[in-house]
């Protein structure tokens, strides 16, 4: 029998890229994951395939912003578990010192209880002036 994957998963995630913990937030991703990107050259971002690409592309932005957090986040599934959504304000110190402070938003589809598409939004404000 497939697990189902929860709102309370997508919430264990999201913990989890707030310690920067890496097995904790690929837990609930499939192997054939597919990631699209908030910035990118596409309309849709960029693309990043495959769960080891997916963690090296997450453990770079814990690189270049050591501080950052997905703070305030909420999650919802749909009825038939099938789609998850997760909200959330994107906080972090980019590296010439000035900070992004952006609403956001993620999309994702799920298969056999496993997020298999994650498609991240978020606003754009310009960045705020470093103290």
């Amino acid at each position: 029998m497939t697990r189902t994957l929860t709102a309370a998963d997508l919430k264990d995630t999201f913990d989890a890229f707030n310690r920067h913990d890496i097995d904790g937030v690929m837990t609930h991703f499939g192997d054939d994951c597919v990631f699209y990107t908030v910035a990118g050259d596409n309309e849709y971002g960029n693309r990043i395939e495959g769960r080891n690409a997916i963690a090296k592309a997450f453990e770079g932005v814990w690189t270049a912003m050591p501080d950052v957090q997905w703070a305030d986040h909420e999650h919802f599934m749909s009825e038939d578990g099938s789609r998850g959504v997760s909200q959330w304000t994107f906080r972090a110190t980019n590296p010439d010192g000035t900070r992004t402070e952006v609403q956001g938003a993620d999309l994702f589809r799920i298969k056999d209880g496993k997020i298999v598409e994650k498609q991240a939004i978020r606003k754009q404000r310009p960045n705020i002036a470093a103290k």
